[in-house]
């Protein structure tokens, strides 16, 4: 990895910028061989599985490439409310503490064969019911699809979090480019826009929901955001009328749509333009069966640790989509968030769209209610700046000349806000 990276040929450019303080590539190398020391001294042994907090900071991101040349496989444990239950599902057999503690852990179950002789990387998945799913990757592969990358003077912040497979995505990267990479602490508008000015960003790889709710603040106009070049979205459907919007306010920045999944990890994509919702992927790594996308790639998963699904070389992504006369894509929305009203489907995100195209309404989420009648209804939350009747009526009579009659939302709920996930998506799970 060290290789791959090339950490000695960066030596004293600018690496990690955490908390004010920067360190360089050559910091971040010296920190590395002293954590491979520690880990070796504290009887951390090769092919044991290690979990750590997937919390960025300088040290965190020297412990993992540290991890990655001990030949462990890296569990990480996206929060420590519920550490016991990822621990259990990663099976690990230490946990090294955000203190460099480490901790020892009961292992009843041998080595699973996937992990033999490889370096994994055990992500979880934000599942709805039940534990979530211990994602298992080669990290090796996960490095390698990053080999051809050109050394590059940039400066990317860090939004994607460190347990995600988008963060994951951004840091290796971000290291085998030579970037500097900007640790984000505080994840509010003003806060991002903030560490942009001081630290002349020129990256932000981010999520639709979070560049609504930049809109929504308005921060963008308290600070000097000249120094960003690019902005990648993804780990959620972009709504067209809202990147319609982010291009009227950000008219010199390019805005590219990023794609994947945490068992295939992120696949490369060719946006159609800086203003369209659709992108192209390697025509070998996807196929579209009866509108549903399903996918694999170089970096697909080895499989789950605490699962017994059935895995084959294609992915079942559970994203309905369009393909145009081109070959370009667009994600039409989650075959989990079809609502059913007297037999007639709908996707939530196609009456989102409709709704966002009303400029007095700034964010909205679709999702459905029993009914007696018709087996499910549709219900929307929405951000407004005029009052409950105004919203109602102005919704009601938009939908009903742009949508078929049961796709109508038959109640409308006015909110101060739309809740998101700590890795900023809408949270539907709250429906």
């Amino acid at each position: 990895m060290i290789k791959s990276l090339n950490l000695h040929a960066n030596n004293n450019k600018i690496a990690i910028i955490d908390n004010l303080a920067e360190f360089s590539y050559q910091d971040l190398l010296s920190r590395v061989n002293e954590l491979c020391q520690y880990l070796k001294e504290n009887g951390v042994n090769s092919n044991q599985i290690i979990a750590i907090y997937g919390k960025y900071s300088f040290d965190n991101i020297a412990l993992f490439i540290a991890l990655y040349l001990n030949q462990n496989t890296i569990a990480m444990i996206p929060n420590i409310e519920h550490t016991k239950s990822y621990l259990d599902s990663s099976n690990a057999h230490k946990l090294i503490t955000l203190d460099r503690k480490i901790i020892d852990l009961k292992t009843p179950n041998p080595i699973n064969n996937k992990l033999k002789n490889k370096n994994g990387l055990i992500l979880f998945s934000s599942a709805t019911l039940g534990k979530p799913k211990a994602i298992l990757h080669d990290l090796s592969r996960l490095i390698n699809s990053h080999k051809d990358k050109k050394e590059r003077n940039l400066r990317v912040l860090l939004f994607l979090l460190f347990d995600h497979i988008g963060g994951i995505n951004s840091l290796l990267a971000g290291l085998i480019s030579g970037s500097t990479l900007v640790i984000a602490k505080d994840f509010t508008p003003q806060n991002i826009c903030k560490s942009i000015e001081k630290f002349k960003v020129n990256i932000l790889p981010t999520t639709p929901s979070f560049l609504n709710l930049l809109l929504i603040s308005k921060e963008y106009q308290n600070y000097d955001l000249s120094s960003l070049r690019l902005i990648t979205y993804g780990t959620e459907r972009m709504n067209q009328n809202l990147l319609k919007r982010l291009k009227s306010t950000f008219k010199n920045l390019k805005f590219i749509q990023t794609f994947g999944t945490s068992e295939t990890g992120i696949l490369r994509t060719i946006s159609k333009s800086s203003s369209s919702t659709r992108f192209k992927l390697d025509p070998n790594e996807y196929k579209i069966v009866d509108g549903r996308l399903f996918l694999r790639s170089n970096t697909m998963f080895l499989g789950y640790l605490n699962h017994d699904e059935n895995i084959n070389q294609w992915f079942d992504s559970g994203d309905l989509v369009d393909i145009d006369k081109d070959g370009f894509l667009q994600i039409l929305g989650r075959s989990k968030e079809l609502i059913n009203v007297a037999g007639n489907k709908l996707l939530a995100c196609e009456v989102e769209t409709c709704i966002m195209e009303l400029e007095q309404i700034s964010d909205v989420i679709v999702y459905s209610k029993p009914s007696l009648i018709t087996g499910e209804m549709v219900v929307c939350d929405v951000v407004s700046t005029l009052n409950k009747d105004e919203t109602k009526a102005l919704i009601k009579s938009h939908c009903k000349a742009k949508l078929e009659r049961y796709k109508v939302p038959v109640k409308i709920n006015l909110v101060n806000k739309i809740d998101l996930t700590n890795r900023f998506k809408k949270d539907r799970k709250l429906r």
